[in-house]
């Protein structure tokens, strides 16, 4: 039946924050979901407090809320908008966790709003694990042998029954956050534990070990009329004991019988039936026991998930489009394929090509953390290639994870004829890490049997059979007697860069690249149809090959090429994606052909239907020659932008300009004219602006010498970084050393940098446009964590809340002076910092920043569009009344206007040191976060207070609270403590800073710190795991304390108390529980506020 005619509005959720396991997947699923809705003429009401996707623009959905997703928030925006549906499965976990909640609270009948999409009822027989078993045996499909418990004994009880090791599942968490493999009753106890707190429910089920067998994943749909397709079956390369996100997955499947296949098909499609999802898409996990064939169902997530936007980049085939449509009433038969125009879209997809995405990882940030590989989900990113063979499918993606080292490589093999040599080999092939692929690798060329190193990690003969025939090829390259077509074609048909080839024949890539030209070998693209070819596609959507013919049609208008950000990591997110996204509908707009360049699976930029054109490529100089090659035999190229993807592109700048592309915008001489300390440095002069004192050493003695001249503390780290990689504050010269024998590598070319630590700053974030005549402020940003905090980590507020006009406008002098000096022509960021009345001038960035989209919600202009068509040649002047304002900027806002907080979400849960303690969650100048929320409002309080919900920090509004203050943060501390007293909190504190607060006249109670307890005291982590505290504020200073905090930051982590670490953000807290304790949150969209 086609559009239902009963509903006119819907409400739906979005996913929030960027967090490990619902990244940024959601916001091309949410995205496409407005779109469609809208697009059939319904009202669309948006809440997300996620302020960096294109979700939360003003003009996806007609209301849109950055609010914290809260059901009492959510209650708020049902009575003001009056919805008649709510459409819940294209949030992830955190939307379908919260429409529960409303649904058991009675608010959707108390309004009467239908939930549309799934059923509550369908939702707990899929997401409930019991309920979920029996249906699956009803079935007549088999589940792994299981206990579910709701306390440690019964978990003891459960485990002597199932016998060790076996897996720990809390129910209704997500990215399999609080499981783990237990291989003995401590791990059991660890975990349990721990799991049944994360649990929205307390319930924790444990079930027999499938480690080792292979594990898949089907994407089925099903409508109201009962038609299914399995749109996509997704093998895991690792067995099971990785999480599928952590693992490297093929699509199609490629070791399955056909009767394997088809017996996995129809337990699908029983289980989708059975538990009753009649309007969307779920995903389904398999696990095959290798030896027996046995098929078990792992579990199945009734809505649109991580492996959705995945399948949908794969096959073509627009999930999350198809899920809203059946939401409102359509069936498949009824939608018609966009792909081909002709066929439905209850056809199956089929492909005929390989898939292969791999996950990104970032432990650097966390070098405690241990970086095995297990079911809670670690990875921040991935990447996805596309090849007509496995082979060129998996080098493809491995060269576009921008990793050093992530290609196949084969020198300095080991030598296994020594036997210690190969025991430590086979044992980091039996160690699930991100390298392991590495390992195999070299294992096998090393010489290595399949059947040894299959018996070692439990990954597929086949898929080690392929992995022999890339090792095979590379000898095949390194021995031939010349380079020639033969040897090129051979090495091309399994994927090879130019780059691998010279590295294999000692030539440079720059010759490899000539002969291949010479010889003219060079890729055609081919085109991802849904139909492998059987029906002419529409959309040119393509991946490069090595066949006979091309499939990228002419064209007349000129074309643009914008970069885009790669995967996803911390430090570089998926505000990049928001910045491409926006270019590429201004520059469309403006009457230029789009051509979008990028391998991130999981983002708006990479939907068929974002750009004219998209390439489904990996970044690097040759990939992107290419592309730029071929577009150039289709038409006329503009040229290429690089500023908007974050380091990525910026990256291919210098070179892609050395080899003739017209680079648009800002060039790559101002880029580096801003990277490079000594230039940036002359500017700086030049305009009589300020830099601290700083200075760059090669080795450790001369670092040594810089900063015992400038003083400590300073603050160190490598030349060329993104996202503050490898930074540290170091206090004395000991430190100092260490860090330099630690540093990555230090060369002539790459030396460290050494500067002036600006301690108690005010640390300032700039984002301003230029043309080259004038200069345009998105928005001066004021910090609330004090300098010496990363700014993607930090929480910040627009308009400022204590910079005074003068320093205002000192900013705004030197903001055109730098964009002036580096010649600028688009975005820039700035960051300074005040402190005793000097403007520092911290670092400028001539691309742009994560803070783009939090500006241009703040102050709804929206700043990536207007930089897109300055690159073009518009100019600030002509854009001035369209897309800019026509007075004014965003540095003179008015005092009504409301206040935006951005909050950072951190991911330290995640990550635990080898002993299975959580890492330490102490802000420093490495960015950690994978994430931010916006809190919007009349006022800093509950602008704040909204962040703070939004980023799922509960701040108390009753209780104990744990105080411990460095020495020269005490006189700052007694305020803010005085009004928790007077608010009735109880606080406890550490021996110095209670004798403090006595003397003030303040009432404590006094406790021991960790290590100054005798075995009969208890300290404050026993009142941290026995739950009596209710926030805690520990701000260190210096070596010694963050040493000994971190004791209670982790326990105050693990147990998901609100831990507070600097005295700015304790101040802002506090004026905040006025806020929290009236619970009531005024609601307003961002079309609202803008009018």
């Amino acid at each position: 039946m086609p559009l239902r005619s009963d509903i006119e509005s819907v409400l739906v959720i979005g996913s929030g924050p960027i967090v490990i396991g619902q990244a940024c997947e959601f916001d091309y699923s949410g995205t496409q979901a407005c779109r469609v809705l809208r697009s059939e003429g319904l009202r669309v009401i948006l809440i997300n407090s996620n302020p960096a996707t294109i979700m939360t623009d003003p003009d996806v959905a007609d209301a849109t809320y950055v609010e914290p997703i809260d059901p009492d928030i959510i209650e708020s925006i049902i009575a003001k908008e009056r919805p008649d549906a709510l459409l819940p499965t294209l949030g992830g976990q955190t939307a379908l966790n919260a429409a529960i909640a409303l649904h058991d609270a009675g608010t959707l009948e108390k309004y009467g709003v239908e939930l549309i999409g799934a059923d509550v009822d369908a939702i707990q027989r899929g997401e409930d694990r019991q309920k979920f078993k029996d249906i699956v045996e009803e079935c007549g499909a088999e589940v792994a042998r299981s206990v579910i418990c709701h306390t440690l004994d019964e978990a003891l009880t459960g485990a002597e029954e199932l016998g060790y090791p076996l897996v720990v599942r809390p129910s209704f968490t997500m990215g399999g956050l609080g499981s783990g493999m237990a291989y003995d009753e401590t791990d059991l106890r660890r975990i349990a534990g721990a799991g049944l707190s994360d649990s929205l429910t307390t319930e924790v089920l444990l079930e027999e070990s499938i480690l080792g067998w292979k594990e898949y994943e089907l994407e089925l749909m099903r409508d109201h009329k009962d038609n299914v397709v399995v749109v996509c079956s997704i093998e895991n390369v690792d067995p099971v004991g990785v999480h599928t996100g952590d693992s490297i997955t093929v699509a199609p499947s490629l070791t399955l019988t056909d009767r394997e296949y088809q017996t996995m098909r129809d337990i699908g499609i029983d289980i989708i039936r059975a538990v009753g999802v009649d309007t969307g898409g779920c995903n389904i996990q398999f696990a095959v026991d290798p030896a027996t064939g046995r098929i078990v169902v792992i579990e199945m997530n009734p809505r649109v998930s991580r492996s959705s936007a995945l399948a949908s980049k794969a096959t073509g085939f627009p999930i999350a489009k198809m899920a809203a449509k059946l939401a409102v009433g359509y069936s498949l038969d009824e939608i018609p394929n966009d792909i081909t125009k002709v066929t439905p879209a209850s056809f199956e997809p089929t492909l005929d090509y390989v898939v292969v995405k791999i996950p990104r990882f970032t432990f650097e940030k966390f070098p405690a953390a241990d970086p095995t590989l297990t079911t809670t989900m670690k990875s921040v990113g991935e990447v996805m290639a596309l090849g007509r063979n496995f082979t060129t499918a998996l080098q493809k993606a491995m060269r576009s994870m921008e990793q050093k080292g992530s290609s196949f490589d084969w020198s300095d093999l080991p030598d296994i004829s020594d036997d210690e040599v190969r025991e430590a080999l086979l044992e980091r092939i039996a160690h699930p890490t991100a390298d392991r692929i590495h390992s195999v690798q070299r294992g096998l060329a090393a010489g290595l049997t399949n059947a040894e190193v299959h018996e070692a990690c439990g990954i597929d003969p086949w898929f080690l059979d392929q992995i022999e025939l890339i090792n095979e090829v590379a000898q095949f390259i390194a021995d031939a007697d010349e380079l020639d077509s033969e040897v090129l074609r051979v090495a091309k048909n399994h994927g090879f860069s130019d780059e691998q080839i010279a590295g294999l024949r000692s030539l440079t890539t720059e010759v490899v690249t000539g002969i291949r030209h010479a010889l003219r070998i060079r890729p055609v693209f081919k085109t991802v149809d849904t139909c492998a070819g059987e029906f002419e596609a529409h959309t040119p959507y393509h991946y490069s090959s090595y066949d006979a013919e091309t499939e990228v049609a002419p064209r007349e208008r000129p074309a643009v090429l914008i970069l885009g950000s790669g995967p996803n990591r911390i430090g570089q997110g998926i505000e990049f994606d928001y910045s491409c996204v926006h270019a590429t509908m201004a520059i469309g707009e403006a009457g230029f052909e789009t051509v979008m360049v990028n391998c991130n699976p999981e983002t708006v930029s990479t939907d068929y239907d974002t750009a004219d054109r998209l390439y489904f490529e990996p970044l690097t100089f040759e990939d992107v020659m290419e592309v730029y090659h071929a577009e150039l035999a289709a038409g006329p190229v503009a040229g290429v932008v690089c500023t908007l993807g974050g380091q990525t592109p910026l990256g291919l700048a210098d070179q892609l300009k050395a080899a003739g592309v017209p680079v648009l915008g800002t060039q790559p001489e101002a880029i580096d004219l801003a990277e490079d300390r000594g230039e940036f440095g002359a500017v700086l002069d030049r305009a009589g602006l300020t830099a601290p004192k700083h200075g760059t050493a090669v080795t450790a003695a001369q670092a040594a010498a810089i900063a015992a001249e400038i003083g400590y503390p300073v603050l160190v780290r490598p030349s060329y970084v993104l996202g503050g990689r490898g930074m540290q504050i170091v206090y004395d010269r000991t430190q100092l050393l260490d860090y330099m024998a630690t540093a990555t590598e230090v060369s002539v070319d790459r030396p460290v940098l050494v500067d002036r630590f600006l301690e108690d700053a005010i640390e300032i974030d700039v984002d301003a446009l230029y043309d080259g005549e004038d200069i345009f402020i998105g928005g001066i940003m004021e910090h609330i964590e004090e300098a010496g905090i990363h700014s993607g980590d930090s929480a910040c507020v627009l308009p400022s809340l204590t910079l005074g006009e003068d320093v205002l406008d000192r900013v705004r002098q030197a903001t055109r002076a730098i964009a002036e000096g580096v010649s600028v022509r688009g975005l820039l960021n700035i960051q300074f910092a005040i402190t005793a009345d000097v403007l520092y001038v911290i670092e400028a960035n001539p691309r742009a920043s994560r803070t783009v989209p939090f500006v241009s919600k703040a102050t709804s202009t929206q700043l990536a569009k207007a930089a897109a068509l300055i690159a073009v040649g518009r100019t600030i002047a002509d854009l001035r009344g369209d897309l800019l304002p026509e007075t004014g900027d965003g540095s003179t806002l008015p005092l009504e206007h409301p206040i935006a907080v951005k909050e950072a979400v951190l991911p330290f849960r995640r990550f635990r040191t080898v002993e299975g303690k959580v890492v330490d969650s102490i802000l420093g100048p490495e960015m950690r976060s994978t994430g931010e929320v916006m809190g919007i409002d009349h006022d800093f309080p509950t602008a704040f207070a909204k962040g703070q919900l939004g980023a799922s920090i509960k701040l108390p509004t009753s209780g104990t609270v744990f105080v411990s203050v460095a020495d020269r943060d005490k006189r700052a501390m007694v305020l803010p403590v005085k009004e928790l007293v007077d608010l009735g909190f109880d606080v406890v504190a550490t021996t110095g800073t209670a004798a403090v607060l006595s003397r003030y006249g303040i009432a404590t109670s006094q406790v021991h710190k960790h290590f100054e307890a005798d075995a009969e005291d208890r300290t404050v982590l026993d009142y941290l795991a026995a739950g009596t505290i209710d926030m805690v504020i520990n701000v260190p200073s210096g070596r010694q304390e963050r040493a000994d905090g971190y004791e209670i930051r982790a326990a105050a982590t693990a147990n998901s108390v609100p831990l507070i670490t600097t005295i700015a953000e304790f101040a802002a807290a506090v004026t905040s529980l006025h806020v929290v304790r009236d619970k009531t949150f005024g609601v307003r969209s961002l079309q609202d506020w803008s009018a």
